[in-house]
């Protein structure tokens, strides 16, 4: 007992997390458009093969909600043989990345696009999944899934079996919503499981007309990639969504395990070796067919608040998954599909930022909108783009603050007009700069300090000269500009 002095504490935290794990596993392979078993061997190999490495001692991975409209996608244009080619090579990127030292950088990335890219990906799995829930099929795209919503509702009122199943959609969200209200025994099982057992009970006991998860079996699923699904690589079309899946991936892993360190006192996740970690149980996913693995906040944060102190608890719940899914492989054939819906409806929920918009809002209007921006472009667009629309806003807005300028201008009535700069002067003010400069009599002495200046670029310095060269009359005295290269304002 000596060598695994937390032995109790992580083996009761693994039970807790194995049992959030299950219909969050099976949900998301069922909204990605794959096999069941799928999810639970991602969540698998999250447990047994990303769990032993090292990284971020506490967090747990396996399928997440989040890369639920990327993999749909994925598999809507590639086909499912093909996820495994995908996901394989995405894992190898995430390994070059970790050896590399890039995960660090990660840290880098704007929260606002971040938030933006959880709040779009919510909205287009709530979207789905309301359909999901009344057994209707989902427009292909995101604006689709949105516009169709209240002739959905029409169609489903005037079905029995799309009220029947509705009706367990929104009962499983009205169970998870409301568990947290329940005694402490009773919250020892987590409300996502106590929902879906409820919703099993209730669709057997009335002999619901609602569609149920089919099951293949764990081995019968496994396809690892074959001659065909590697022929893919060859096309260019493929590579723009293996890049999303790497760089979104890792993303939300590194942004989960920052905020599972402030959750816990133990060791801090050291960037790099989780981005291996990773790398390394997306490449094996990939080598089994099997889904995409994150990091998930979900599970993570249940494990540390369970009581888990070391990485046992991680790995002892992807025993239990294989076990489950080992032994118990018809229990998931009883689950009904309006209550996966419903447990990915309230995930979505979840990873809608609302209090951060309205405080971003508050103190920063600019991030707001890039908050805002990024997540109506995933919804009208795809995920990957919307992504990359949200980045090159958040580097704009970057570069117009980095390209702070006053222009201050003194004028006494005798003797010279004083102008002094200060900030930096770079060509995105080069209009504001020329505006104010050119407005200047062209026959008084004019001096122009340029002491402030933290920088200086070559297209303002060329407009400079050129203007002081031009600016004055014949019979005036020629501009003068002072400190026109100081240390700080050469050019980098």
């Amino acid at each position: 007992m000596s060598k695994f002095p937390h032995l109790r504490q992580d083996f009761a935290a693994s039970i807790v997390v194995f049992l959030v794990a299950v219909p969050l596993c099976v949900g998301v392979a069922v909204a990605s458009g794959v096999p069941a078993e799928l999810g639970l061997i991602t969540g698998i190999v999250g447990g047994l093969v990303t769990g032993f490495l090292p990284g971020s001692s506490l967090q747990v991975s396996g399928p997440a909600a989040g890369l639920t409209v990327l993999v749909f996608e994925a598999v809507s244009e590639f086909g499912v043989a093909t996820l495994g080619v995908i996901v394989l090579i995405a894992g190898l990127l995430q390994l070059a990345m970790g050896f590399f030292a890039i995960g660090r950088w990660f840290r880098a990335i704007s929260v606002a696009v971040v938030e933006g890219m959880l709040c779009g990906i919510g909205l287009v799995i709530i979207a789905g999944q309301v359909y999901a829930a009344a057994g209707l099929k989902a427009p292909e795209t995101g604006i689709g899934k949105i516009a169709g919503l209240p002739g959905a509702f029409a169609d489903a009122l005037g079905s029995t079996e799309a009220l029947a199943s509705l009706s367990i959609g929104a009962g499983t969200i009205a169970v998870i919503v409301l568990w947290k209200k329940m005694p402490k025994k009773a919250q020892a099982v987590p409300g996502a499981l106590a929902a879906v057992m409820l919703a099993t009970v209730v669709s057997l006991a009335f002999s619901l007309p609602v569609a149920t998860v089919e099951v293949e079996g764990l081995v019968d699923v496994i396809q690892p990639p074959g001659a065909d699904a590697l022929g893919e690589l060859a096309g260019p079309a493929i590579w723009g969504t293996i890049i999303a899946f790497a760089l979104i991936a890792s993303a939300e892993s590194l942004f989960s395990a920052a905020a599972v360190d402030r959750l816990h006192d133990g060791p801090r996740t050291q960037y790099d070796k989780e981005m291996i970690a990773q790398g390394a149980g997306n490449t094996v996913c990939g080598l089994l067919g099997a889904l995409p693995m994150t990091a998930v906040i979900v599970r993570s944060s249940a494990n540390v608040n369970a009581g888990a102190k070391t990485k046992a608890s991680r790995v002892l719940h992807g025993v239990w998954l294989l076990l489950f899914a080992a032994a118990l492989p018809s229990a998931l054939a009883l689950i009904p599909l309006p209550a996966l819906a419903g447990i990915l409806v309230h995930a979505g929920w979840k990873l809608i930022p609302f209090r951060q918009i309205a405080a971003l809002w508050r103190s920063h209007k600019g991030e707001a909108l890039i908050l805002v921006v990024t997540a109506v472009s995933i919804v009208a667009v795809n995920m990957f783009e919307g992504v990359l629309i949200g980045l090159a806003l958040a580097v704009i807005k970057t570069a117009w603050e980095a390209s702070h300028l006053k222009t201050e201008v003194i004028d006494k009535g005798a003797g010279p007009i004083q102008v002094y700069l200060s900030g930096n002067a770079t060509f995105l003010r080069l209009p504001k700069i020329l505006d104010s400069l050119e407005a200047l009599p062209q026959d008084r002495p004019i001096e122009v300090d340029l002491s402030g200046l933290h920088h200086l670029d070559h297209a303002c310095r060329t407009a400079l000269e050129n203007w002081a060269e031009r600016h004055s009359a014949p019979d005036t005295d020629p501009v003068k500009v002072t400190n026109a290269d100081p240390v700080n304002a050469r050019e980098p």
